[in-house]
This record gives C-alpha cells, structure tokens and sequence, in this order.
C-alpha cells in the first residue's frame, strides 16, 4: 500500500472529509442492494488518496460523487449475479448526483442562447428598457433617468418587450410564420393518424 502524503492527506481533510456525510446519505437514499456503503466510501477516499494531481479538481464534492458512482459502477459490473433493481438505482445515482449531465448542459446553453438571441431582437428602447429593468434590476423610476424618458415610457416599452418575448417562446422560438407552418404539419400529421 502506498503512503499518502502529508499534502495529499490535507486536502482530503479540507476538500473531501467535509462532503463525507453527504456523501453518505445520499448512497443510503439509493438502497443499493448488495452493495456496502462503507466499502463505497473508502475506496473513494483510496481513488482520491491515489489520484496523481489534484490541482484541475473545481469541484471536489462532484468529483467526489462521481468516483463513489464509478466505484458502484465497477462493483456491479464485477458482481454474477444483479439485481434488476440495482440497475434501475444505478439510473437514479446518475440522475441524482446534483452534477448536471453533459446533455442538460449543452441544452441549458442553447435555453440561454435563444433566450439571448430573442433579447437581441427586441425593437432597441424596449430591449434597452428590458435589460436595464429585467436584467440588471434597476427600479423603474432609475431606469427613466438613466433613459431620459418619463415612467410611463418605460412600463409601456417593458409591457411591449415582454409580450414579443412571450409570444415568441409561446411559438417555441419560431417566428409567427415558422409556427404556422409547424402546427400545420403537427395537424396534418394527427389527422393521418385519425
């Protein structure tokens, strides 16, 4: 068995230990069967304990939760015999360990960027009125001084941004012609079906 360094040992006790109970709780939730939760735990710690480098971890409780899954991971695959059920906890511990999957990422990016994009498109004082008021939360009487423009100005351009941005993404992002033809197809496909 290898020694761990002093330096090493420090920065489980600062970066590791105190996710520790967490990390306990949230295997206990999953009742993963045939699988002991100690065992988990420590060979976590042995993974992290073992790792070459640790100066690239952000996140040292994700990274945490992600060793303890490829240990559960890696037990279950060294198992004969598994449970159905296990398998279906194994999905859960994947969905559950409060790291978002790449997938969800990259869906959430392209979420902000059409919702960007959709801001971008605003006549320009309902879209300078909409970031001043909605995006940096400035009050409504700020926002007037800042523009030069009375209060009423400013609630009408807001009312007026927010009804294009929500009729906009009433549509599903696409312009009203690009939505008339999808409900189009969508109705024309049911009527198929019919």
């Amino acid at each position: 068995m290898t020694q761990v360094s002093d330096e090493r040992a420090l920065w489980l006790a600062r970066n590791a230990l105190p996710h520790e109970l967490a990390l306990r709780r949230w295997l206990a939730g999953k009742r993963l069967r045939g699988i002991d939760l100690d065992d988990i735990v420590q060979e976590t710690y042995a993974i992290l304990a073992s790792l070459e480098g640790v100066e690239n971890i952000r996140n040292a409780k994700a990274y945490m939760f992600q060793t303890a899954y490829s240990v559960i991971l890696a037990q279950v695959r060294r198992a004969q015999i598994i449970s159905i059920s296990t398998i279906d906890d194994i999905g859960q511990l994947a969905e559950e360990d409060g790291t978002p999957s790449p997938e969800r990422v990259v869906s959430d990016r392209q979420e902000l960027q059409l919702l960007a994009d959709a801001i971008a498109s605003l006549p320009p004082r309902s879209r300078e009125v909409f970031v001043l008021r909605k995006i940096h939360g400035l009050q409504q009487r700020d926002v007037a001084q800042r523009l030069g423009v009375s209060e009423g100005t400013v609630e009408k351009q807001l009312q007026r941004a927010v009804k294009i941005l929500t009729s906009l993404f009433g549509r599903g992002g696409n312009s009203p012609r690009q939505a008339s033809k999808a409900q189009g197809a969508s109705r024309s496909v049911r009527n198929t079906d019919a």
